[in-house]
């Protein structure tokens, strides 16, 4: 995205392709904009994304995702998103008292579905996980597999059926997103497996993990308020474009989904 002096807002999609986006945002420099907002394709390109922008005097605002470079940004820098710490700490918490819930609190196997490894989300929704499962509370929880399905349905879909393939056992899927977990879900319904006994949880709670949940299928997720951090980060943008201070981090709150609470989140995302 580009602010011009007009008022102007461009969009270009980068379409997974960090080479792509590295050539827009020389473009949008080259085109004087007053600023620019990203969401990162990989979070590793950012330094040289940062790098562009500081050198030619253009506020960049990151949103989303990460920067690797976020307690290093330049000035006339800023990232705003919601703490992904929350996330999968949320998810994975729930998830315990769900398995503790259902009698397993002696002992239960988990299998994690991770996002892109070049993202920064899915390596700290990761960790939000094992981080979890380390405290006293939920160290009852053990991880049998844990692997990449790249925030894809259908690659979830395909590594759940793996999986079951293989005669992996678990009592729970803790996907990095929602997408995954549906997939990891219509696999394991074609494998015969019934939601009843399986407890799932992703994050974003979009509409048709929402769905999932009204039909018994996903036990929890995380509403990432995805309006809230594009609305945020224009903000910053602006402010930025008009010299004014902008924190260097703004955090957008995750928010809890279940099944008690989900009617309230219908139509946020």
């Amino acid at each position: 995205m580009a602010l011009f002096d007009d008022n102007f807002l461009t969009i270009e999609d980068a379409q997974n392709d960090v080479a792509k986006q590295l050539n827009q945002i020389q473009n949008f420099i080259a085109a004087k904009v007053d600023a620019i907002v990203v969401n990162p394709v990989d979070t590793d390109a950012t330094e040289a994304m940062s790098k562009l922008a500081a050198e030619a005097g253009i506020p960049l605002v990151y949103v989303n995702r990460e920067p690797v470079n976020v307690n290093k940004l330049p000035k006339g820098q800023a990232f705003v998103a919601s703490n992904e710490q929350e996330s999968g700490t949320l998810e994975t918490q729930e998830v315990c008292r769900l398995l503790k819930a259902a009698g397993k609190g002696k002992g239960a196997n988990i299998v994690v579905m991770m996002g892109e490894l070049s993202n920064q989300a899915a390596r700290m929704r990761t960790k939000d996980v094992e981080d979890v499962i380390a405290t006293k509370d939920c160290s009852f929880m053990k991880i049998v597999q844990k692997q990449t399905a790249n925030w894809k349905r259908t690659e979830a879909a395909d590594l759940m059926t793996n999986w079951l393939s293989a005669g992996v056992k678990f009592d729970a899927v803790v996907a990095n997103n929602d997408e995954m977990a549906l997939g990891a879900i219509q696999a394991m319904k074609s494998a015969g497996i019934s939601m009843k006994t399986m407890i799932v949880g992703g994050v974003d709670a979009t509409q048709e993990a929402l769905a999932a949940m009204a039909a018994g299928d996903l036990d929890v997720t995380v509403f990432q308020d995805a309006a809230g951090q594009g609305q945020g980060a224009i903000d910053a943008a602006i402010q930025l474009s008009d010299k004014k201070s902008v924190k260097s981090k703004v955090y957008i709150p995750f928010q809890l989904v279940t099944p008690a609470n989900m009617k309230k989140f219908m139509s946020k995302n």
